[in-house]
Parts: structure tokens; C-alpha cells; sequence
């Protein structure tokens, strides 16, 4: 690569991220309904035109901030079940006996809730209210799927070991649950797979609860209401306990 190429390439990267960091400033300000890329161009002292070499639509910066944000929960999850596993290797978890899979779910439920917690606005853009007018593309479909994926791998783990304690399933919902399996949860019995839907919306309703002020004056421990949600959610998944 030539120098001037490189150049133009480390300034366009460095322009990028100077138009999303102030959409992230926009979003926490006024929400997503009301960004627009004449207000971010504005802001950033450059004329509309210019902005749109970068991202030729408003859709298409939203697509890429809710890319970033399902990309950073996404990060959080991986290395805190990676996290969970290098302890259980080092002699600092339950072992392989039968902790590990659980440990490993309550890791990344808590550590789903600590980002949403310091992100708060990210979080919205993607478990909040639908953007009036936008709708999401295929290119988020990998990124929104990486925490799910994680759980999924874990109940996989906790399947091939110990085994998992399969939920009830009512003979109505089989047909659906084993469509959903089919579709996501290839290895994992239906009754596991419709479990671990209901779970996974449990688990955003927790956290959406906590962020957007519907526990005030209700829940004061949210710590150890979450830890113990989450474990409740763990058992109704199947994995067995500690």
C-alpha cells in the first residue's frame, strides 16, 4: 500500500469514527428518531455532501451503531465466558463436574447487564423502541446473535456433559419449538430451545426493567435481585446446579 493510500485509508477510518461518536452524542441526547445526518455534518463542521461519501443515508449510520453496539454486548459476553472457562480450568471454578456450564451462563448474564449499565443509550438503540421508519438490515443479523450464540454454545457444553433437565414442553408449542431448533439450536432438545428463547427475552426484560426506571421504589438490591433472576433463569433452561 502506498503512502498516500494509507493515508487517505487512516483518515476516512479516523473521520468514520468522528461521525459515529457524535451520533452516539446525538442518540443520548435526543434519541434515535431524531438523528439526522445534516445535524451530525453540522456538528462536526462539514457540509452535508461531504458526510454522505461516508454513510449515504440516515439508515445506513443507524445500521452501523447498532452494528457497533450488538458487536460490543456481543465482545462482553465472549470474554466473560471465556473468563469463566479459564477459571474453571484453573482450579478456581466448580470444575467439570457440573458448575462450569452454570457458572458460565451466570457470567454472561451479568456481565450482558454490566454493559448495558455503562451503555445505556447503545443498549436502547438495539432492546428499545423500534426506530420510527428504519428497518434493520441482514447485516445485523450475526452481530445481534453473538450473546445468543454464547448461551447456546453453553447449554451445548452442559448437554455433551452432564446433561440438561428438560423443561416442560406443552404438546401445543412442540411443533414451534422443534421449528426453532431446527432454525438456531442445532444439538439442543426442543424443550431446551424453547426454554432458552423465553430465557433470553426474560433476561432483556430484567435488564430493560432496571435501566429504564421500572424497578424504582420496587427493587433496591438490584445486584442480588439480578444474580438471583439469572439463576432462576439458569434452572429453567436445564443446567444443573452447582
Amino acid at each position: 500500500m502506498s503512502t498516500v493510500r494509507g493515508a487517505r485509508e487512516r483518515a476516512r477510518i479516523e473521520v468514520t469514527a468522528a461521525i459515529k461518536d457524535e451520533a452516539r452524542r446525538m442518540l443520548a441526547a435526543e434519541g434515535a428518531a431524531k438523528l439526522s445526518l445534516r445535524a451530525v455534518a453540522r456538528e462536526l463542521g462539514m457540509v452535508s455532501s461531504a458526510l454522505y461519501r461516508y454513510f449515504p443515508s440516515r439508515d445506513e449510520l443507524l445500521t452501523a451503531l447498532i452494528v457497533d453496539a450488538y458487536d460490543s454486548v456481543g465482545a462482553a459476553a465472549e470474554q466473560a465466558d471465556a473468563n469463566a472457562l479459564a477459571a474453571a480450568a484453573s482450579g478456581a471454578g466448580a470444575g467439570a463436574g457440573g458448575g462450569v456450564p452454570r457458572e458460565r451462563w451466570l457470567a454472561v448474564c451479568e456481565a450482558v447487564r454490566a454493559w448495558a449499565l455503562e451503555h445505556p443509550h447503545e443498549y436502547s438503540l438495539i432492546y428499545g423502541s423500534p426506530v420510527p421508519g428504519y428497518s434493520a438490515p441482514m447485516d445485523t443479523v450475526g452481530p445481534a446473535s453473538r450473546v445468543a450464540n454464547v448461551l447456546i454454545d453453553i447449554l451445548r457444553a452442559a448437554l455433551a456433559g452432564r446433561g440438561l433437565a428438560l423443561p416442560p414442553l406443552p404438546a401445543a408449542l412442540r411443533p414451534e419449538a422443534v421449528r426453532m431448533t431446527a432454525d438456531f439450536g442445532t444439538g439442543l432438545p426442543p424443550e431446551v430451545t424453547a426454554a432458552l428463547v423465553a430465557a433470553w427475552a426474560q433476561l432483556v426484560g430484567l435488564i430493560s426493567f432496571e435501566l429504564f426506571g421500572q424497578f424504582n421504589r420496587v427493587v433496591e438490591d438490584r445486584d442480588t435481585f439480578f444474580a438471583h433472576a439469572v439463576d432462576q433463569l439458569a434452572h429453567g433452561v436445564g443446567l444443573p446446579a452447582t
